[in-house]
């Protein structure tokens, strides 16, 4: 990767029994931090907050480490390397700090390592600066100090590596993405055409060779597909037709399983039919996944129908698009694609009415299990920053001897990372929530958690254990939705959800 610049910050994992609230993410209760030759703003404050409550990881780091001295050199090749989330937790401890002590620009950068760096290691010691570089180069960003930004950016130049560490390469995006912003923001290039190179965010990911890879190689992916065909087969287990309505089906290939499992049963099902609801730009991507689906369901010997709905926008959804028929037992599937709306709420509220006027029996609801939706830009940045290096850090360990698909996974991702930090307005198209805000937003249409059963938890826990790197993949419970992640920071959640039946 050439011309390797890192950019700024990036928020610390926490365990799923820490999941943080959104008001509690979004308020700044303690002055942190007091930048020299400036009045720190509110924005400024609640970053730096959200950065230490991640920083108090590294604090537990440091007691494990010193409880296992790594003075000699037996115990230094034994130590085992500091993970991406590790490394930045300790930039974000030694970033705070620094910050304490009012240092400027350039002191910050050029004074020594001593604090929080003993027993790690040179290319440890270099991705510590390197990410709290990046994390200044933030900050003055959202002090809109847009020349002391790049000025910081530059000084990660000297860190470029010819292979560069899952860490390096996140940082290079987000330094990228911090600079995208800089130059919109500076009227260097315009907004509208700084947006069209990152419309499509990582939704790109959905319909390519890399997005079957990935779902094949990464435990939390698989695990919670797996967990959402096993809750669907549960609750349809006796419906002689099954209709599955998949808002962005992408490769279609969590049918496929379903399949596989529907083939197994003792009273042959009768007729599977899936929608699959996509945009009119998606030209022939549907028509290729209904002939592959269309040719596995026959192998198997099930009666199948594929139909396709499109619109221009979700706005342009309505129930009467849908053939559904009395005797089906209708499912409704909705996988990364309510969050593309957040921004435009009356398609998110049109969708969901559309849905519930199609009386189903249940809506399962995969989603990324972030926060990259706080108003303030530095708080984004920071959320973000971690979840990106949790995800680059699985990619690295999971398709360690796939280096072009992994590359591919990360350019694509990168569209996200574009979408969080360069993009404000209308023009920021994907807003990533956690759980408990679309628990806020389903319940004002009355809809109810329903939850998964211990057979389909303990079948996801089996299936989680046949990876070599599952004691990297966290499986837990938010209420009753199932969170998976990388290493404790929270990836993707699955919910399931049932409509109240109209009198």
């Amino acid at each position: 990767m050439n011309g390797f610049q890192p950019s700024f910050f990036f928020p610390p994992a926490q365990s799923f029994h820490e999941i943080p609230k959104l008001k509690d993410i979004q308020s700044s209760s303690q002055e942190l931090v007091k930048p020299a030759e400036e009045t720190p703003s509110p924005i400024a404050l609640s970053s730096l907050e959200l950065l230490s409550n991640y920083a108090n990881g590294f604090k537990k780091l440091k007691r494990k480490q010193s409880n296992h001295p790594t003075n000699d050199d037996t115990n230094e090749g034994c130590r085992q390397k500091l993970s991406t989330e590790e490394i930045m937790r300790v930039a974000g401890a030694r970033y705070i700090h620094f910050s304490a002590q009012s240092f400027d620009d350039f002191s910050m950068v050029t004074h020594p390592f001593g604090y929080a760096l003993s027993g790690l290691s040179e290319e440890e010691t270099r991705d510590v600066e390197l990410v709290h570089l990046l994390l200044a180069a933030a900050e003055k960003v959202g002090y809109q100090q847009y020349e002391r930004a790049s000025r910081l950016l530059s000084r990660c130049d000297w860190t470029a590596a010819e292979r560069a560490n899952s860490l390096q390469r996140v940082v290079y995006y987000f330094a990228e993405a911090l600079r995208g912003r800089i130059d919109k923001e500076t009227g260097r290039i315009a907004a509208q055409e700084f947006a069209s190179g990152t419309a499509l965010t990582d939704h790109g990911l959905s319909y390519s060779v890399t997005s079957l890879k990935c779902y094949q190689k990464l435990p939390f992916n698989q695990v919670l597909y797996y967990a959402a065909i096993q809750t669907i087969n549960e609750n349809v287990r006796n419906a002689n037709k099954i209709h599955v309505i998949d808002f962005e089906i992408r490769s279609g290939v969590q049918w496929t399983t379903f399949m596989l499992v529907l083939a197994e049963r003792e009273q042959p099902v009768q007729l599977l039919k899936i929608t699959a609801v996509g945009l009119q730009i998606q030209e022939n991507v549907l028509e290729e996944v209904g002939k592959k689906l269309s040719s596995f369901a026959e192998s198997l010997n099930i009666p199948f129908s594929f139909n396709i709905v499109r619109v221009s926008c979700f706005l342009d959804i309505k129930h009467e698009l849908f053939r559904t028929r009395n005797d089906e037992s209708l499912v409704v599937y909705c996988a990364m694609i309510l969050r593309m709306m957040l921004s435009r709420s009356k398609c998110l509220e049109n969708l969901l009415s559309v849905i519930k006027n199609l009386n189903p029996l249940f809506m399962v609801v995969c989603e990324i299990e972030a926060n990259h939706n706080s108003p303030s830009f530095v708080n984004r940045f920071t959320e973000a920053l971690f979840f990106y290096g949790a995800f680059f850090d699985s990619l690295e360990t999971c398709l360690d001897q796939d280096i072009e698909t992994r590359t591919a996974a990360e350019e694509v991702l990168n569209k996200g990372i574009q979408n969080v930090v360069a993009m404000e307005g209308t023009d920021r198209i994907t807003r990533n929530v956690k759980i408990d805000v679309w628990r806020a937003f389903f319940t004002r249409f009355r809809m109810v958690e329903m939850g998964f059963s211990g057979c389909c938890l303990y079948q996801a826990n089996q299936l989680l254990n046949r990876f070599p790197w599952a004691s990297c993949c966290n499986l837990d419970m938010n209420g009753k939705s199932l969170i998976t992640g990388w290493k404790g920071t929270p990836i993707l959640s699955l919910s399931v959800w049932k409509f109240p039946r109209e009198r």
